[in-house]
């Protein structure tokens, strides 16, 4: 199944400026449509530190999702960071050039950056507002404003996907150390199926142990040997039928 990194860039982030409102969505949206999230990282406006972090998420995973730093003013540099993985030399594209025409922009040196991009990169037309996605090998380019983001991600969102994860959840009243056995044996039994146990303090204490997997007749018997073996309180969430 596909992998993906999203490497979220701003100083902003950071500082505490603003909080990441990207990555919860992509957390959120690339597991409805089958696409396994295994990195996040949060870096500075740096181009030595972009150019590391893609070229480790680039080499580690099918895809990497990068978010912010196409702007126009100087702190602006993910694509010069992006060309730096990969080696690519930065040129102006011709039609991000014409975007820019076409947007009534003044067509200076700022207007220019948002339009220079790595060597080879592909565009990808998203209807919304006709500004493109860019590819540059397995890395696509978001603007970190979040609408944006989103809008871009739901646009590129079919090149992403593969087979979702079904999930099942119950609540078992217990402390973990006294269902950790009974998890560890039904998960070995069932290498398909990814349980996990989180427990909660509000009222009284509890465990939420979830269920997932791709494999839905694995899921199903793996819920039913935790039902047997920890007497949930609640079936929060049974399997698919």
């Amino acid at each position: 199944m596909p992998t993906a990194a999203l490497v979220v860039i701003g100083e902003e982030i950071l500082s505490g400026k603003f909080p990441d409102e990207n990555g919860p969505f992509a957390i959120r949206r690339l597991r409805e449509i089958g696409c396994d999230l295994r990195r996040i990282t949060i870096i500075p406006d740096e181009i030595g530190a972009i150019a590391a972090e893609v070229a480790a998420s680039a080499a580690a995973f099918d895809f990497v999702l990068t978010s912010g730093g196409v702007g126009p003013t100087h702190d602006d540099v993910t694509f010069v960071g992006v060309a730096a993985a990969f080696g690519l030399s930065l040129a102006p594209h011709p039609d991000l050039l014409a975007l820019v025409r076409r947007f009534g922009l003044p067509e200076n040196d700022a207007s220019r950056q948002m339009a220079t991009v790595p060597a080879g990169a592909l565009l990808h037309p998203v209807r919304d507002d006709g500004v493109p996605v860019v590819q540059v090998r397995n890395v696509f380019v978001f603007p970190g404003v979040p609408k944006l983001f989103q809008r871009k991600l739901e646009g590129i969102a079919p090149l992403l996907a593969g087979t979702t994860v079904a999930t099942a959840r119950l609540v078992v009243r217990r402390t973990e150390v006294h269902v950790a056995a009974a998890l560890a044996s039904v998960a070995a039994a069932n290498p398909t199926v990814a349980i996990g146990s989180y427990p909660r303090y509000e009222g009284e204490e509890h465990v939420i142990v979830t269920l997932d997997s791709r494999d839905t007749v694995a899921l199903s018997a793996a819920f039913a040997e935790l039902v047997t073996a920890l007497d949930p309180v609640e079936v929060v969430r049974a399997p698919p039928v």
